[in-house]
């Protein structure tokens, strides 16, 4: 059976090119291990040239960019930097933020306790972070977050501040998974042995991304993958919002 691809080419250019990647795969080469398959790699295979501006996390879904030249990559690098390059994320939840819409203004910084991970910290980076309630159910919500700063975790350590941990984000205090079974014992009360995962991943997308880029603005889109689809489809018909 022929392995789907783990990425959509969405736009391209001489300068650059948005992907929209699939959960599961990393965005770079791992620092320990280069045989993990990365999106770096695939796309070295059919371009010349590829110079890395960003990345998201390997369970993130959805929009990375990457130039394709030096003098791109200096200038989209330049407008991250300068902050002109605008990043949106959908994110299913577990509860639902006591006010619907605001921005999250706490310093992140590496944890001491746990290697890999960040945490909220008085003496970390500042990081700030835009968000909006999308839809809620009674014991779930979809959150669209806006990172202003690009900190690591940002958008998950966030929102697990918020408390509003995201589904499968079991680094900062979501659930590993939610199944049919989960969303049946709620509506019925009564156990079903039926155990098929919804989503098994952070789940987590970038669903828009836009910039200036040589007196032109770009906007880019990409549509909830299955899993998060399939997710929302279960909620609407099992849990009241």
């Amino acid at each position: 059976m022929k392995q789907k691809n783990p990425f959509e080419v969405i736009f391209e250019n001489e300068d650059f090119i948005v992907i929209n990647k699939s959960s599961g795969v990393l965005s770079i080469p791992d620092r320990f291990d280069g045989t993990k398959a990365n999106l770096y790699d695939l796309l070295s295979s059919l371009y010349a040239a590829l110079f890395v501006v960003h990345r998201i996390d390997r369970d993130t879904s959805g929009l990375i960019l990457f130039a394709r030249n030096e003098t791109a990559h200096k200038e989209l690098s330049t407008l991250f930097e300068s902050r002109l390059i605008e990043k949106e994320y959908l994110a299913i939840c577990h509860s639902a933020p006591s006010i619907e819409e605001g921005m999250i203004d706490m310093p992140i910084a590496h944890s001491t306790r746990q290697a890999g991970l960040m945490t909220i910290h008085p003496k970390g980076k500042p990081a700030k972070t835009l968000y909006k309630l999308v839809t809620q159910w009674k014991d779930f919500s979809m959150i669209r977050a806006k990172p202003i700063t690009g900190r690591t975790h940002q958008i998950r350590v966030h929102l697990s501040y918020l408390q509003c941990p995201i589904i499968g984000d079991r680094a900062y205090g979501g659930k590993e998974t939610v199944s049919i079974s989960d969303l049946k014992t709620r509506k019925l009360k009564v156990n079903y042995e039926e155990p098929t995962s919804l989503i098994s991943r952070v789940a987590l997308h970038a669903s828009k991304l836009s910039f200036p880029f040589q007196g032109k603005d770009y906007s880019f889109s990409a549509e909830l993958p299955k899993d998060m689809e399939v997710c929302i489809k279960q909620f609407d018909k099992w849990i009241k919002k």
